[in-house]
């Protein structure tokens, strides 16, 4: 079976992780990307994904951002929730629990499979050891 690009799935739900840290404090880009690597252990987050939810998430007025330019070093953008944020992550933690639930029913179906049916290398279904149908 052909595998389809996961690129974009892989980051559908950078937003969410994003507000989360932000509903928690205000954070620039670097600092989020440290603490999803260090709280979403396996997730790999992309700066450059991570850089663009945050421009879109700030162009839907979810997060404030300012500058901090009065520091030692490259200036620092800032992030902070806004209340077009809070009510989003709420969407996106309700859209999260559906797919849970979702994923959830596979998972319970797949374990309650015959072991047989979980055997990689049995023949497709179907076919005969030959390979004709």
């Amino acid at each position: 079976m052909a595998q389809k690009s996961k690129r974009g799935q892989a980051y559908r739900h950078t937003p969410a992780f994003i507000l989360l840290l932000l509903a928690r404090e205000k954070l620039y880009g670097a600092a989020i990307l440290s603490r999803l690597e260090a709280e979403l252990p396996g997730s790999n987050p992309d700066s450059a994904a991570i850089y663009r939810a945050l421009q879109d998430l700030e162009d839907e007025a979810c997060v404030s951002a300012e500058w901090e330019t009065d520091i030692a070093g490259p200036a620092r953008k800032w992030y902070s929730i806004t209340e077009a944020g809070i009510k989003r992550l709420a969407e996106l933690k309700a859209d999260i629990e559906m797919r849970r639930r979702i994923f959830d029913w596979f998972l319970a179906g797949y374990a309650s499979l015959p072991e047989a049916a979980k055997k990689v290398d049995r023949p497709e279904a179907g076919k005969t050891e030959g390979g004709a149908k």
